[in-house]
């Protein structure tokens, strides 16, 4: 759910996956409460954020009491579902009127799950080469004030059960700047790769139609449900994988696409679920 001018294109083209996808329209935390517990590997998602955004369905202002306490349900159910060794990753930014909205989103969920990694999203960066002109890559939506900085990243918030679900790291991994380092270093074991660490740049692609590619007011790239995905390793197929806030299927594009074997998502908008739907080529 980040800027709503910058959302990331999509051709609408037909798609064919070996996921096995469990689409619902209704309200998550319902059903949620109709899965089985323990049974959900893995959790990606971005719910709405309270800013004031514009869906059709749902009104994105609430107080930040209620706010908090309808996080508190459905995080709840999301804690009851996942398995011991499941994964959270959270989605979630701010506005300038509203910066605390993550930090108390996290502090929330100190009693429900551990906060095993904070990923920064990059959606825009500017890099100081020793020799050579700054270079800018990305995209942001621009503040025009005399107070605030432009706002270019969102956090990833990775909540576990234990702080100890293991993680495969090269699967986002990087190859190594200095070569010299792949035999210098041993736990290399020969190979031209490294952590990335916890900034991700996933940037925005180029769209042509807001009415054919933005149909949705906030989503995030697949890009970065993928590395999601990726990080949390293991056997993609032997998994079933959550979205609660579904919207138009950018989380379940990154499941078929990673081969996941069973992807659950519910959507209150009817709108929003039946592109999900349209493209993922469900009909």
């Amino acid at each position: 759910m980040p800027d709503p001018d910058f959302l990331p294109g999509f051709e609408q083209e037909t798609r064919t996956f070996s996921t096995n996808f469990d689409l619902r329209h209704g309200d998550c935390v319902e059903g949620m409460r109709s899965l089985a517990d323990e049974s959900v590997d893995l959790v990606v998602t971005s719910p709405p954020y309270n800013l004031g955004i514009q869906y059709k369905g749902y009104k994105d202002n609430l107080t930040s009491q209620a706010y908090l306490d309808w996080s508190r349900v459905w995080t709840s159910e999301v804690r009851r579902v996942l398995k011991p060794e499941g994964a959270f990753f959270l989605n979630i930014g701010s506005a300038p009127a509203n910066p605390w909205v993550p930090h108390e989103l996290a502090l929330l969920l100190r009693d429900l799950f551990v906060l095993q990694n904070t990923i920064h999203w990059i959606k825009s960066i500017t890099v100081e080469p020793r020799d050579g002109e700054p270079v800018s890559v990305g995209h942001f939506k621009p503040i025009n004030s005399k107070r605030f900085i432009n706002d270019c990243h969102e956090y990833v918030f990775h909540f576990t059960k234990t702080g100890r679900v293991p993680v495969d790291r090269l699967a986002v991994g990087v190859p190594y700047a200095d070569k010299s380092n792949i035999s210098r270093w041993g736990h290399t074991e020969g190979h031209d790769k490294r952590c990335r660490g916890n900034n991700w740049f996933v940037p925005y692609e180029t769209i042509l139609s807001r009415a054919k590619d933005r149909p949705h007011p906030a989503t995030f790239p697949v890009g970065l449900a993928q590395k999601c995905i990726a990080l949390h390793g293991g056997d993609p197929a032997g998994m079933t994988m959550l979205e609660p806030f579904l919207g138009i299927g950018h989380a379940a594009t990154a499941a078929g696409e990673a081969g996941i074997g069973t992807f659950v998502g519910f959507e209150l908008d009817e709108g929003y679920f039946a592109e999900a739907k349209a493209r993922l080529g469900l009909g």
